[in-house]
């Protein structure tokens, strides 16, 4: 029977952080597994020191957006904070592996896929398995992974910092490092389920990708510069969106790409407005498919929230011992102030079942008949039964 327990601690000395968080996390000699994450203004490589001078198994995680929310609340600090969750089972297997990014991603994520199994002691590709890697080459990383597993269900997000100035951290161990891929796989019976969506509204504002370069610049939609068009959906001057103003300003606008079999519309957040009118995106475009304009109020990503913990309780066979919650850190930008009342959600639709709420900078999962796939500006609730 799985069990959880969260630990989090806001001390100003960041190995005292770690080691409370541990200590606060553990259940026992049992623990099989901590998800680790922490502020990119704590001294991260001091927060696993005082993480593992109370504990060996393995753990995993990276830096959050400004906060972390566990039961008890919002975690945050001026001066960093630390939150693990740790899952105890007899029939969990669990292997942890990371690399550093390389010339070729994809075949940095087989060695990192060859290494988790390896790690577990396992012969055979996981039953479910969580991914954290820096943002930028997370499709790839994923393609290597698959390469040598296949599609094995998942779940994660890419780490993130309170500025999108690249200071976040990956971790993986003892490893802390900011540019790079880590994976945990998961070796049981039980179920594990994720609920993966943007929960926005489409619009009838829909184009073709016509230009994409370095995979992640969108230069044109219908043949035109892709910021006028966006500009003109939204009822804006491109001159308006330059610079990092469109991140904000797309946050309850973004643009949606549907998957071939039309259960699932990931959500691609507009970052940076360039001076040639063409536009940044968080993740991998392709030219030939359609973008569609997508819209939210920020009631509507509160509201979200508790409605994505109900569908993951939906998918379980059993009762939930343990939830992770991958939420946007651009969606979190959005909520601004009102981040209680994504609390109050949490808390309401847990229902007394330990959780970890960790904010990224894209976030990953699937949908029934839907392949593995990266996103921004979603949510990726992931639900672990009991046995």
């Amino acid at each position: 029977m799985l069990r959880s327990k969260v630990g989090y601690s806001m001390n100003e000395d960041s190995f005292t952080s770690g080691v409370m968080s541990a200590r606060n996390s553990l259940i026992g000699s049992s623990s099989k597994i901590g998800f680790l994450y922490t502020s990119c203004l704590s001294n991260v490589k001091e927060v696993v020191k005082g993480v593992r001078s109370v504990t060996d198994i393995p753990v995993i995680g990276c830096t959050s957006a400004g906060a972390v929310i566990v039961p008890e609340g919002i975690v945050a600090s001026n001066s960093g904070f630390a939150s693990m969750l740790s899952m105890a089972d007899v029939n969990l297997t669990v292997g942890v592996a990371a690399h550093e990014s390389g010339k070729n991603a994809r075949l940095v994520g087989r060695k990192v896929a060859m290494e988790a199994v390896e790690n577990a002691g396992m012969n055979v590709a996981p039953s479910y398995f969580y991914m954290v890697a820096s943002p930028k080459e997370e499709e790839d990383y994923l393609l290597g992974i698959q390469d040598v597993i296949g599609n094995v269900p998942f779940f994660g997000g890419s780490a993130a910092d309170d500025t999108v100035e690249g200071k976040w951290k990956i971790i993986c161990n003892d490893k802390v490092f900011s540019d790079g891929v880590a994976v945990a796989f998961f070796y049981t019976p039980n179920d594990i389920v994720t609920e993966y969506t943007g929960a926005y509204r489409e619009t009838s504002n829909v184009g073709i990708v016509t230009e994409v370069k370095d995979d992640r610049n969108l230069v044109s939609i219908d043949g035109e510069k892709s910021l006028k068009k966006y500009a003109s959906w939204i009822g804006k001057d491109a001159s308006q969106l330059r610079g990092t103003n469109l991140l904000v300003e797309s946050i309850c606008r973004p643009l949606g790409v549907k998957d071939p079999v039309g259960n699932l519309t990931v959500i691609r957040h507009p970052m940076v407005g360039n001076t040639n009118d063409t536009m940044n995106l968080g993740n991998k475009v392709v030219p030939g498919t359609a973008v569609i304009q997508m819209e939210a109020t920020v009631d509507e990503l509160i509201n979200s929230t508790g409605e994505a913990v109900k569908q993951v309780r939906k998918q379980l066979t059993t009762e939930p011992a343990a939830y992770i919650f991958v939420h946007c850190g651009g969606r979190k930008l959005g909520i601004g102030n009102r981040l209680e009342e994504v609390h109050k959600q949490l808390l309401r639709e847990s229902k007394g079942v330990p959780f970890i709420c960790v904010f990224t900078f894209g976030e990953y999962g699937y949908r029934e008949h839907s392949a593995n796939t990266c996103g921004g500006l979603m949510l990726s609730f992931t639900g672990f039964g009991k046995e």
